[in-house]
């Protein structure tokens, strides 16, 4: 008679059809092109011809047939009565997914998704340390082999007996929730000097917006872009985003976000600024634009470094993650992080969604009281 037992054999890693291949660099280009499909479809076809990315089997017009089966591409019909494919929710939702994986890596989702803090209470992550039972504990965290340990100490063996007095449970880390604004900045400045910044600042939206609704769905995310003025951005138009010709007007960017923070109910709120330039605008009560490109403009630096000392006032923590490389805006930088009590970090585009997520997911903001 055989034995059952284990076979190990050498991994052999699936292989990817073409439509797969095909998928994820349709998903950059939608990114990079705002969702331009005439742009889009352009950039397949030459990549298509210098990488050979089909064959006489599977070719182009295959591929996108084969997305609108399975819903990734719709036709629409155009004002001037013609057909257009536009990208679905699907394709949005896997843009999204597609970020995450790109800047945080692989994260598994967890049912839990909430912060720890370093109060302990009642949670959900067991710290390892035993305390005594207190009422409100849940029987799930009571440890029965210290609770018999504690009855044997207080009642001896022959009296052996188990009261509420000799429960110990053991104690979990307190989780709270979170409210969370993230501000892109859509000046000008950010696809200048031959660069693209604003494509990794959608993609890290992006990233984010999957993390809270998959691992965090009691935290909200609210998404604002600010250029001459601010204005709110639905999650699901993240991939259409453009920069626009416009200043940087920050100032009308942290009053939007602490608005929306101020009507949260959650406890911790933060705001996570993406930006590559220094603020150059100001909207004044008679609606006209005040406009300064150059250099530090006292008048409103002054502005900005008073809305951070508000939103400190407002128990809301600024984080400013600076992608450009100017050494003279550091230290605007620095007084304005000093005015909120917040953190900054001097970040080229590399290296951004870790940054933004290593900040968020191991919630080393710290209630302010």
């Amino acid at each position: 008679m055989l034995s059952s037992g284990y076979i190990f054999t050498s991994f052999k890693s699936p292989e990817n059809s073409i439509f797969d291949k095909l998928l994820e660099v349709f998903l950059e280009l939608v990114t990079h092109t705002s969702g331009d499909m005439d742009e889009v479809m352009d950039w397949l076809k030459i990549l298509d011809k210098e990488y050979s990315l089909t064959n006489d089997e599977y070719t182009l017009d295959d591929f996108i047939e084969e997305l609108k089966q399975k819903g990734y591409l719709r036709e629409e019909i155009t004002p001037d009565k013609k057909n257009k494919a536009t990208i679905t929710a699907k394709t949005e939702r896997a843009l999204r997914k597609n970020a995450l994986d790109q800047i945080f890596g692989k994260i598994r989702k967890t049912g839990l998704g909430n912060h720890k803090s370093k109060k302990s209470g009642q949670g959900d992550e067991l710290t390892g340390e035993f305390r005594d039972f207190e009422f409100g504990d849940t029987i799930e965290n009571i440890s029965f082999t210290e609770s018999f340990k504690k009855a044997q100490i207080n009642n001896g063996i022959g009296d052996f007996r188990l009261t509420e007095q000799d429960l110990v449970v053991e104690d979990t880390h307190h989780k709270s929730q979170m409210s969370t604004v993230l501000m892109i900045d859509i000046s000008h400045s950010m696809i200048l000097y031959g660069e693209d910044r604003i494509t990794p600042a959608k993609k890290v939206a992006m990233a984010l917006a999957e993390l809270i609704t998959t691992s965090y769905p009691k935290d909200t995310l609210d998404v604002i872009v600010f250029g001459n003025d601010a204005w709110p951005i639905k999650i699901k138009d993240l991939p259409y985003l453009q920069v626009g010709p416009y200043h940087t007007n920050t100032v009308s960017g942290l009053e939007l976000a602490m608005d929306i923070l101020r009507r949260k109910k959650n406890t911790n709120k933060q705001i996570f600024m993406i930006t590559d330039g220094k603020p150059s605008c100001l909207r004044l009560p008679d609606g006209q634009y005040y406009k300064n490109s150059n250099g530090l403009d006292q008048y409103i630096v002054e502005r900005c470094y008073t809305m951070a000392a508000q939103a400190r006032k407002m128990h809301i923590s600024i984080t400013t993650f600076m992608i450009a490389q100017d050494p003279y805006l550091q230290s605007f930088v620095e007084e304005f992080t000093q005015s909120n009590k917040g953190k900054a970090f001097y970040t080229g585009l590399k290296g951004l969604g870790e940054m933004i997520f290593h900040d968020y997911e191991t919630n080393r903001k710290k209630r302010i009281n």
